[in-house]
């Protein structure tokens, strides 16, 4: 998938997960493709970083930890886009994490043809 691909697509997936999850909410489209390229520099800039500093962790549960920097990432991104796009806590943006991932992942499958 191309770059632009994968922001709209995070944008189209902030704003049903956001319909789903009570505690997630996103104000309007733009605030959505704002907030998914924001998720894509700090994942370029910021994501490598923690998953250096968080090695050990992250090797210890087996690579699980990775889901919890996936939601600090996704809180990251929530305060530099502000009030219209917002996590009622942590728990929440663990399982935006959660969901994100699953579908992404479903999403960069290689297709056979």
């Amino acid at each position: 998938m191309k770059w632009w691909q994968k922001i709209l697509a995070n944008a189209i997936i902030f704003i049903s997960l956001a319909g789903l999850f009570d505690g997630f909410y996103v104000g309007s489209i733009w605030v959505a493709l704002g907030a998914s390229v924001m998720l894509g520099f700090l994942n370029l800039f910021v994501k490598p970083f923690l998953f250096f500093l968080s090695l050990p962790i992250t090797i210890l549960t087996f690579g699980l930890f990775s889901v919890v920097i996936n939601a600090i990432m996704l809180n990251l991104t929530s305060f530099f886009i502000g009030s219209g796009f917002a996590f009622a806590s942590f728990g929440t943006s663990l399982l935006v994490a959660i969901c994100m991932s699953l579908i992404n992942a479903v999403l960069n499958t290689p297709r056979v043809e």
